[in-house]
């Protein structure tokens, strides 16, 4: 049996040693500097939502919604949480979510697994988030400029990263560049739609409930907690209906049935929860949905985790300025 192929996560056999091995160099270079970003630029607010956001995004990854031609797409999530915490915490959030997907659920293989961030995370996430800053910027930063941003960001953030998937499978010689790029694009500028319409939803959600979460400067770590519960709740109830999701061929994989090289795929080099399931669990639907909630609790622990690190770097830099000056 093939392994799965969701949306744009690549599976190995895709891709060549070569240009596998410039995802790897891309993304671990991008990750290092968003590391070393976040320790100067970190605060409290924004730990606990990365957690939040990987939760999110995680569980929203499982729910394919229908597109046409018997085709599905679900979120990738990467301008969402942009809009969030900001451009360089989002490529920690994505490299947590496409990262664990790919290690314990086998979504997306190993040696992709470079690319697979660098598509899903920070070439969708740094196109989608400055989309949504300059019209943001350019319709006066309004609440409905926000939202039509956000739209036209969310969109073209998916539309990029799947010619950025076209072209890798080129230069592989998995198929040719005039192929993969009107398949990839012409299928994710639909799927793009969704992505905005999921996004565009979620900022009214916040804006409506806790609106201080868009607001670059406010005091969210002082205002209590509940709302990381009912942030995580919502992710987790999301897992409760994944099993529900549409079960057509996701965009990269309708494209590599129709262009034949769909039997390039690789099976992974081992299984842990493959496809979204618990071994020796036979019901589909509870095998889904435990899945899923193992899923968003390791995905929301490890982006927490890696806040924390960041957020203790920031407070030990303060810390020793303090102690320089009364000395």
């Amino acid at each position: 049996m093939l392994p799965p192929i969701l949306a744009l996560h690549i599976p190995d056999g895709f891709l060549d040693i070569p240009v596998s091995t410039v995802g790897w160099v891309l993304f671990l270079f991008v990750l290092a500097f968003a590391l070393r970003q976040t320790r100067q630029q970190f605060g409290e607010r924004q730990t606990p939502l990365m957690g939040i956001l990987a939760a999110f995004v995680f569980a929203a990854q499982m729910l394919n919604f229908p597109v046409a031609g018997g085709t599905s797409g679900h979120l990738l999530g990467a301008t969402l949480v942009a809009i969030f915490v900001g451009p360089w915490a989002m490529v920690i959030v994505m490299t947590c979510v496409v990262g664990i997907q790919s290690l314990l659920f086998q979504d997306g293989g190993l040696l992709a697994m470079g690319f697979n961030i660098v598509n899903m995370g920070i070439i969708s996430g740094f196109v989608g988030y400055a989309v949504y800053s300059g019209i943001n910027k350019l319709l006066h930063n309004n609440p409905s400029a926000q939202l039509i941003s956000a739209g036209i960001g969310a969109w073209s953030s998916v539309v990029i990263a799947s010619i950025a998937t076209a072209l890798e499978l080129a230069i592989s010689g998995t198929s040719s560049f005039a192929l993969a790029l009107p398949a990839m694009a012409g299928i994710h500028a639909v799927i793009g739609i969704g992505e905005a319409l999921i996004t565009v939803a979620a900022l009214v959600f916040v804006r409506q409930t806790r609106p201080d979460l868009l607001e670059a400067n406010a005091p969210t770590a002082n205002t209590g907690s509940r709302w990381i519960v009912v942030g995580l709740v919502i992710a987790l109830l999301l897992t409760v209906v994944s099993p529900l999701a549409n079960p057509n061929p996701d965009g990269l994989e309708r494209v590599a049935e129709d262009n034949g090289f769909i039997s390039k795929a690789q099976e992974p080099a081992y299984t842990l929860l493959p496809d979204y399931t618990v071994p020796f669990i036979e019901s589909e639907i509870f095998t889904t949905i435990l899945a899923g909630v193992f899923g968003v609790l390791v995905v929301a622990g490890v982006s927490l985790g890696m806040g924390k690190f960041s957020e203790k770097k920031q407070i030990s830099g303060s810390d020793h300025t303090e102690q320089t000056a009364s000395s």
